[in-house]
């Protein structure tokens, strides 16, 4: 507990878990096998939001900004390099950075508005960066606030992207299959037209106005529940909740199935989804990470931080 407000968590190794700190602008190592003892790695940062982790470098998400440092030993991290900056934050933020199988960098940012027509082609959509140069442009437009995402083996990168508010039960919160070059329909997503002529549609939802966010894929190590290899994909995600709901909504993690669909001639022709509740009633859970050894940790914001890990029994 009193961690502050954790929005991401990350792993190096099976012992080193990295978590975003964004009320107290730093990131925090714990180390798993001495009690959790934490060490601040770097502190002094605008509202960081993700990191991501390579053999050389650690990668920042902040706010309106991208930055790489030289990891070093120990986490002796160096050589701050600034890859992108200036990108508008207003309602929603910069937030995950994540990789391709290539090595591309994904960054997700969000809208500046609840629904406006972008002055900045970045905002509302997923960006490819190159990790050396910052070198970077539009992968996906027309999403709102994706948190996260996560690369799934045979299956592609998947991202969650949370809908407009003020239009009563539209739209559900979304789980979208990233095809690059394609739109996810914002801001022209109306009550009558969900997914606008021309745009992708998600490959699963959940209750509107709830907040998706933190999303990863379960491992086959892991003995929580979820499809074998071989019959589809099982992803965990969080359920924050929200305040734009008269009777309290969300506060939960979701268990997000993903089965595989043939047509009649035995071809490949999309993914079906099952989403239900594993667990309900957690508070406001933001960040989620499978461990090397698959255990389940999430992450409370509010309330002073909390961490947790969930293992079956």
């Amino acid at each position: 507990g009193g961690l502050g407000g954790p929005t991401c968590l990350e792993w190096d190794t099976d012992e080193n878990l990295l978590m975003c700190d964004r009320d107290g602008d730093r990131i925090v190592l714990f180390n798993t096998s001495d009690n959790f003892s934490q060490t601040t790695i770097l502190d002094g940062l605008n509202k960081p939001h993700d990191v991501h982790i390579t053999e050389e470098y650690l990668f920042v998400s902040e706010s309106g900004s991208l930055s790489r440092y030289d990891r070093g030993i120990d986490w002796n991290l160096s050589n701050r390099v600034t890859l992108i900056e200036g990108v508008p934050t207003k309602n929603h933020q910069t937030n995950a950075i994540n990789s391709m199988p290539n090595g591309t960098l994904i960054w997700h940012v969000g809208s500046t508005c609840n629904v406006c027509q972008e002055d900045d082609v970045r905002n509302a959509a997923l960006l490819w960066v190159d990790p050396q140069t910052g070198e970077h442009g539009v992968v996906a437009s027309g999403v709102r606030n994706s948190f996260d995402g996560v690369w799934i083996e045979s299956m592609g990168y998947v991202f969650t992207d949370n809908g407009r508010d003020w239009d009563g039960d539209h739209p559900p919160e979304e789980i979208n299959l990233l095809i690059p070059g394609q739109s996810y329909g914002w801001p022209d997503d109306g009550p009558d037209t969900p997914v606008p002529e021309g745009t992708e549609g998600p490959i699963a939802t959940w209750t509107p106005h709830t907040s998706v966010n933190g999303i990863d894929v379960r491992p086959e190590n892991s003995s929580l529940p979820g499809l074998t290899k071989g019959s589809g994909h099982t992803v965990y995600a969080t359920v924050y909740g929200s305040w734009n709901t008269l009777i309290p909504k969300g506060h939960q993690i979701l268990r997000i199935d993903f089965i595989p669909t043939f047509s009649s001639e035995g071809n490949f022709s999309g993914w079906d989804s099952d989403v239900s509740v594993f667990a309900k009633n957690v508070g406001t859970p933001l960040p989620l990470s499978f461990s090397p050894s698959g255990e389940l940790y999430y992450a409370i914001f509010g309330s002073g931080g909390t961490l947790y890990k969930v293992v079956s029994t």
